[in-house]
């Protein structure tokens, strides 16, 4: 709470100065029948989609802009969230700081995040991190836009970020799991990029994007490990660790066993490729992500077409009865194969399988507040019974179709369709393969009369044996505006 009492004052004292703020109010809720609430009432809502049948939130924020000098610019924001089954009953959701040179940004703070080259609305989104769960609190450097640093008349541009935080779900996940089960507390966060884009689509509409995305959890205190009581470590947090988390290494002996002959703290990430084609009513996208954990698959060492996301999206830009048709293809039931060994005096060999994606045997695994961070089509933690922090289905298979327009000024729609089908994990493989459909029909209505009014009206369901058929409905009604503040 005092991290975000000093975010609020820096609000204050910049929005002091400003001329206009923007502002935002929503209220939403869910209503369902079944076991859950359903799967696309849930999943990339940045954490905010409740898995019970019946939950909602009340939702304000205020953000500003204000550009002090030439090339600079700061952007600032808070956004408070109060709600009935979600993570907290009042928690604040963002609360971030930007200060800006040209393209070069340093973020501080909490702020909404989606994936790299995925359109957040008809997506399943990102591999390494998608915009399922709450925002994480960091320190970000980033170049935001392609830059082009090698002065080549922008045929080729680079842009990235790097970051350092603190997940903040530790008392979250105290109260989550059952006495005597394993958590872990003020766990560090690391996230990196660095992407290429060549290709000026000012002179020709052709471009190709390519790239790597990593992070890391290290640092933190693990409670009860191995669901053993009293069995508590805490992960070193030295500089060497900050720096071990930016380019992985082994361990030292104050790492755990495992650490030591692989790498230290739980790293995992995908590799991004793009290919667009931009005309000027008219865009045609083709991305494929690879997903690995850790060193193995990093470079494709056990098969290429394998832990991927491949997906087209076709945008439409004066067409108003389809703006957006994204497809995709989801396949990470493979994780390198079935044996894991570790390399010793008597069997030297190394095979380093069984990638286990988004679990870690330190940091129970890739979720916040107990949402995977990946892709939601890996059953998050929240859905977990026994209430223990793990992914027990991260072996699927997955056919997406997304589409949206806007046929009258005032009404748009959106359609989301996904079938998958489900393994579990090598570990806790489910008996039979679990298939299980998913889909979303969403209207939204933006009244002409009602400057800054809409409101959102949606269907979901699921039918299969993954979460049961689940089926409801979501009413959100929001105000956008702004106002003067200040001189």
């Amino acid at each position: 709470m005092r991290g975000a009492l000093a975010y609020i004052l820096l609000f204050m004292a910049v929005a002091a100065q400003s001329q206009t703020l923007k502002y935002s109010a929503e209220i939403n809720a869910v209503t369902a029948n079944g076991t859950y609430a359903p799967f696309w009432h849930v999943a990339n809502r940045q954490g905010l989609g409740g898995v019970a049948t019946k939950n909602g939130y009340m939702r304000v924020s205020v953000e500003g802009n204000y550009p002090f000098a030439k090339n600079w610019n700061v952007e600032y924001g808070v956004d408070a969230v109060g709600g009935i089954n979600q993570t907290a009953p009042l928690f604040v959701h963002q609360t971030f700081a930007d200060v800006s040179w040209r393209m070069l940004t340093l973020s501080v703070g909490q702020r909404e995040r989606w994936s790299n080259f995925k359109n957040a609305r008809l997506s399943t989104g990102g591999l390494t991190e998608s915009g399922n769960a709450r925002p994480i609190p960091q320190i970000r450097f980033s170049v935001d836009d392609y830059w082009d640093l090698f002065c080549t008349k922008g045929w080729f541009t680079v842009r990235g970020h790097i970051a350092y935080g603190r997940f903040t779900d530790g008392d979250w996940q105290q109260s989550f799991v059952p006495e005597g089960y394993a958590y872990n507390t003020r766990a560090l966060y690391h996230s990196k990029a660095l992407y290429f884009k060549a290709g000026n689509e000012k002179i020709f509409p052709l471009t190709a994007e390519f790239g790597l995305e990593m992070a890391a959890q290290f640092g933190g205190r693990v409670y009860n490990k191995g669901n053993v009581v009293g069995q508590n470590h805490r992960n070193p947090a030295r500089f060497k660790d900050y720096l071990m988390a930016l380019i992985p290494f082994k361990g030292d002996k104050q790492y755990n066993a495992s650490d030591q002959v692989n790498i230290a703290g739980n790293q995992l990430g995908s590799w991004h490729g793009a290919i667009t084609w931009k005309e000027s009513d008219w865009q045609l996208r083709a991305y494929y992500e690879h997903a690995f954990e850790d060193h193995s698959q990093m470079f494709w060492e056990y098969g290429l077409w394998v832990e991927q996301l491949v997906g087209v999206e076709l945008s439409l830009k004066n067409f108003r009865w389809i703006k957006g048709v994204a497809l995709e293809y989801f396949n990470l039931k493979d994780h390198s194969g079935p044996i894991y060994h570790d390399s010793t005096e008597k069997i030297p060999d190394q095979i380093s399988c069984v990638d286990d994606n988004y679990n870690h045997g330190w940091y129970g695994g890739w979720f916040n507040y107990g949402m995977t961070i990946g892709t939601p089509l890996c059953t998050s933690p929240v859905y977990n019974g026994d209430k223990r922090l793990h992914c027990y289905n991260n072996r699927v298979e997955a056919f997406h179709f997304g589409i949206e327009g806007c046929p009258l000024g005032w009404l748009g729609y959106r359609l989301l369709l996904t079938k998958s089908n489900n393994w579990g994990t090598y570990s806790y493989p489910f008996t039979d393969i679990k298939k299980n459909v998913s889909g979303l029909v969403e209207l939204t209505f933006s009244p002409q009369r009602l400057s800054g009014w809409s409101a959102t009206a949606s269907f979901a369901f699921d039918s299969g044996t993954l979460y049961g058929n689940n089926y409801g409905g979501l009413l959100s009604i929001s105000k956008i505006g702004v106002f003067n503040f200040g001189k």
